[in-house]
């Protein structure tokens, strides 16, 4: 698991990062990837995604997060904070126009 903290510069420029992260099945019924477009004014774009339809196991989801550095910084600290394992990083500078 990577560090959230360390993933993008401190220029806060427009950026892309890609994650993979896991969801506990206690969160299948929250709207966790919401959180990052709603709180964090992140775009989400998803690359690859294994949840069961019975939700009794964790859900796996390959992301790429478009914002600002900051804002992927602060969805990272959430996700950690709600125990979601990010378990890859890697960002990637973009031009911001």
């Amino acid at each position: 698991m990577t560090n959230p903290q360390l993933l993008i510069d401190q220029e806060n420029r427009y950026t892309e990062a890609r994650i993979k992260i896991k969801v506990p099945q206690k969160y299948h019924q929250e709207p966790i990837l919401n959180y990052l477009v709603v709180n964090h004014n992140l775009e989400v774009n998803f690359l690859g995604a294994l949840l069961g339809a019975n939700g009794q196991n964790d859900g796996w989801f390959d992301l790429v997060l478009k914002g600002h550095s900051e804002q992927i910084n602060n969805a990272l600290l959430e996700l950690a904070e709600l125990d979601v394992e990010v378990w890859h990083i890697s960002g990637q500078e973009t031009d911001g126009w």
